[in-house]
């Protein structure tokens, strides 16, 4: 049995003193989703901010093949790519200039990929735009073409479906789904069906102890 890349166990954390979720543990290996699904509330951010390590869980750990995160936290953030609610974008930047940036905060150069992750996410009539003149979707495409061209080998989103119409829905499923299928993990808050077939689903619960995968 190959063992999971990335495994969690007993995980709790508090947010404002309030116990959000208690001694939660999953597995996730290669080519795998985890759809994190409860109403608004129930902890889904903050077990994705948790697992980035912008939150100190206040038990449990994370362990990326069987190491824990905290033993080196650098290491860590650069195998993973986040998408929060807000995109994380230069206004003053063009979409082009904002995707080459983050590739270089990440250590790396962006190449032949930013082509394709421009592409992929129907950006390329509007690389030469600045982000601030651009619609919430397109705005939520630039933030997606930045996780596509990271390739970070998880993938950890915040309903990475808002405010994108239908052709972009389509077009991110396809990213993911060439993601999971070059053995990458994604984990992802969504209130929608991903079109992942196969995905492992987690359903937190406001106030009561979310231990389980249905």
């Amino acid at each position: 049995m190959v063992p999971p890349l990335l495994e969690v166990t007993g995980l709790s954390c508090r947010r404002g003193g309030r116990l959000v979720f208690d001694r939660l543990s999953f597995a996730l290996g290669e080519g795998e989703l985890l759809a994190l699904t409860g109403r608004n509330g129930s902890g889904k951010t903050s077990l994705l901010r948790a697992l980035a390590g912008l939150t100190p869980p206040h038990a449990g750990t994370i362990a990326w093949q069987g190491m824990d995160i905290a033993e080196d936290p650098e290491t860590w953030r650069g195998r993973l790519a986040w998408l929060g609610h807000l995109e994380g974008l230069k206004g003053d930047l063009t979409v082009m200039e904002n995707l080459v940036f983050a590739e270089r905060l990440r250590g790396g150069e962006a190449g032949d990929r930013l082509e394709w992750a421009l592409v992929a996410l129907d950006l390329i009539g509007l690389s030469a735009r600045e982000v601030r003149t651009l619609s919430a979707g397109q705005r939520r495409r630039t933030a997606l073409a930045r996780i596509v061209l990271s390739q970070a080998p998880l993938w950890l989103l915040d309903e990475p479906l808002n405010a994108l119409d239908a052709p972009a829905q389509a077009a991110f499923r396809t990213a993911l789904q060439r993601h999971l299928a070059a053995g990458g993990l994604a984990i992802a808050a969504t209130h929608a069906d991903l079109g992942i077939e196969g995905a492992q689903r987690l359903d937190l619960r406001a106030g009561t102890t979310a231990d389980s995968l249905a």
